[in-house]
């Protein structure tokens, strides 16, 4: 997938990945990976200042952990993250009910 194309969509796929979860941040990526069935590999230095970004926002606050003995800086949602979430998952049902509208098969609606 090009990467143009995630412009504007990372916030986004970062809270839905961290909906209801704890992770730290390579499991961030693996999820993505995961999800999207290996069509979004993000490298780290894309995926952290996000993070970073969304923390500084107050959408996602983190804490370190011990992970299998190994410190790990773990992230999950806030409360005003998951209302991010929410209105990222309404823009984004809006955004692709328009693109389907002129990039679907279906047929044109009838000029007023």
């Amino acid at each position: 997938m090009k990467p143009d194309v995630l412009r504007g969509h990372l916030d986004a796929l970062l809270l839905a990945t961290l909906d209801g979860r704890r992770l730290h941040g390579y499991a961030i990526i693996e999820a993505l990976q995961l999800r999207s069935g290996g069509a979004l590999d993000l490298p780290t230095g894309t995926v952290y200042p996000a993070l970073r970004r969304l923390e500084r926002a107050g959408y996602v606050t983190s804490e370190w952990s011990t992970v299998s003995g190994r410190q790990r800086r773990t992230y999950h949602l806030t409360k005003a993250g998951q209302r991010a979430l929410v209105q990222e998952r309404n823009a984004w049902r809006e955004f692709t009910a328009a693109i389907e509208g002129v990039l679907g098969e279906g047929p044109w609606p009838a000029q007023a």
